[in-house]
Formats: structure tokens, sequence, C-alpha cells
């Protein structure tokens, strides 16, 4: 399965061809004097990011939550296991999700609502993964945690009602990344890895490198800027040589040709766009099954736009996007 499939036009010019509830999400940031995020401590960031991404409405239902402590690589990192709605006796494939944040921000409560929404659309088990975090624990100490808990999901798959012969990853944005990465690491074996069948990237990070055309485009005044990029960058990796290690930057890997099949997500208005795009024309290249859904008209983190509170609107697109990727991985499963 190959396409690319766009959605609008890709232009620079915001009013004109952005996404109605983009543009109201990012007016009101606007209006609400929400501060930019890389002009705050990371203390600041983390609460700011926090109170606006975990809404207080009841969440979407699922049969069962479950909270754990695993172990990954001599850590203890807490992971949130999620039981699709309608579930009967009897084993689902497994899903291991990376939550977004630039590897600083985020936890298992910001982004509670698409790892519930993926259990029930993509019918899986959901491990929602807390891996460590920057810059108290830089890279690639949360590439570690994502291989450890993909690990322990398929050792532990039975015992969390998983098919241990059915695994996948995926993620948003940084989450994307480990993603894309433990799916390479588990291609070469490292450490005894499991076989995974599907990779869900969602506006994946993808290479250390700010000169796209979408960071051009699209660097300033669509939610996730290049001033941000740069800060999360900074707080993650020990040292900026470390961008061009492949466990930070997936797309400079040299092999991509035995990777499992990928869904790949990426919005038109995102200075991350280009990298997405280029990762997923390498895996097509590679004669690796890949589908591409770009949202021209949408910004950064839009699967994470629905739900929040007031005075911020539900992305609407959001709900669309979650379909795809839902389908994409029952369809996988399938297979």
């Amino acid at each position: 399965m190959s396409s690319e499939n766009s959605e609008t036009e890709i232009t620079a010019k915001r009013a004109k061809e952005l996404d109605p509830d983009a543009e109201s999400f990012l007016e009101t940031l606007e209006s609400e004097g929400v501060p930019q995020v890389e002009t705050l401590s990371v203390e600041q960031a983390r609460a700011l990011h926090t109170d606006a991404f975990t809404p207080e409405a009841e969440p979407e239902s699922v049969a069962a939550v479950e909270e754990r402590i695993i172990g990954t690589f001599g850590k203890n990192i807490p992971v949130r296991i999620y039981t699709p709605e309608g579930s009967e006796d009897g084993q689902h494939p497994a899903l291991v999700y990376f939550h977004g944040g630039g590897w600083v921000l985020g936890n298992l409560d910001t982004h509670d609502s698409v790892a519930r929404s993926l259990a029930n659309r993509g019918d899986c088990v959901v491990v929602s993964v807390e891996y460590r975090k920057a810059p108290e624990n830089p890279f690639p100490a949360a590439v570690e945690d994502a291989y450890g808990a993909t690990k322990w999901t398929a050792t532990h798959a039975e015992e969390i009602g998983a098919d241990p012969d059915k695994l996948a990853v995926g993620g948003e944005s940084a989450g994307g990344n480990l993603a894309a990465i433990v799916a390479q690491m588990a291609d070469e074996k490292e450490l005894g890895a499991p076989d995974i069948d599907f990779q869900l990237l969602a506006y994946p990070v993808t290479n250390h490198d700010y000169g796209t055309e979408s960071y051009s485009q699209n660097g300033s005044g669509y939610f996730l800027t290049r001033p941000l990029m740069i800060w999360f960058w900074n707080h993650y990796l020990r040292e900026d040589v470390d961008g061009n290690n492949v466990r930070a930057s997936p797309l400079l890997a040299r092999d991509l040709s035995n990777l499992p099949p990928a869904f790949v997500l990426t919005a038109g208005y995102d200075p991350l766009r280009d990298e997405g795009t280029a990762y997923a024309s390498r895996l097509n290249e590679a004669g690796v099954s890949i589908e591409h859904v770009n949202y021209g008209a949408m910004i950064h983190d839009f699967l994470n736009m629905r739900q929040l509170d007031d005075p911020f609107p539900d992305v609407e697109r959001a709900d669309d996007a979650l379909d795809r990727a839902g389908e994409a991985l029952r369809e996988a499963f399938e297979e």
C-alpha cells in the first residue's frame, strides 16, 4: 500500500488556507496571552503544557485502564495500559505508544485522549509509555525507555490481554521519533528485539535539521516554531553532534528496507512537515508498504487538540485523522 494524499495546497498564507479550527486555536493562544514556551524554564513550560492539554471533561470510555511500573534498562518507568471498548475475552493486537512534547514536555495525562482513541479505533491494547524526559535525562534515555517498553510489552503481552504476535509502535512528534527509532532497532535485532508489525508515525521528528522548506514557511506563527524546536533539541541532546546519530535522527539511517509497514501523518503548517514527508518517501523507496497522509490545512500536534477545555476550540479534523490512523492499525493487524 503506497499512497501520497494532500488535503489542501500547502501555502505559507496562514489566513487563506489554514483550517478554521486551527486558526481559532492560534487566535486563542494570542488572545489568552499564552507565552512562548522557549522563553520559559523547563518547570514553567511543563506546568503550562500539562494545564493546557489535560482536559477536565469526561474522557472517552475504554473497557479498562491499568497503571503499571515496568523495568527498562535498570530504570523503572510508568506505563498506562488501555483495553479497547467492547472487548470480549481474547487477545488484542498491541500498540506501544510514545507521547509527544519535544522529549521535554508531556506525560500520560496530556496524551490520554489520543491513547484512548487509538485503543478504540484501532481495536488494540495501547501501552502508553512515560519515558524519561530531558534535560534531566538527556539522549539516549528516552530511546532506551521506548525500546525497553516495547520489549516489555512483547514479553508480557498475554498477561495484559495482547497478542504477542501482533505488535505495533507509534507516537506523535518526539514520540514519533522514538517509534521510528525503535522500529529500526528491532530490525537490527539489538538485544533480543521483538518483531514489530507496524509503525504509526504522526508528524514525527526525523532529523536534526532546521534547513527545510517547511521550517522556512512555518517556522513562526503556527504553534510549533523554529525557536521552540531549537529549545527542544538543545535540552534533549548531550551535545550538538548527537543530532547526527541515527538514534536521534532516524532519517539518517542507511537501510530502511526491512522495516515494518508504516502510516505517516503530516500537517501542512508544521515545520516538521518536510522531514516527515522525507521519511515516508525513503520508506517507500526502500520498498516498505507506506501510507502517507498530509493534512495540508492543519498545524503540528492537532491530534491532541480535541476535548480541550474552554476557551480552546475542538479541532474536528483530529477525529478524521484518528479514524484513519485506527483504520490503518486494524488493516495492518488483519494482514
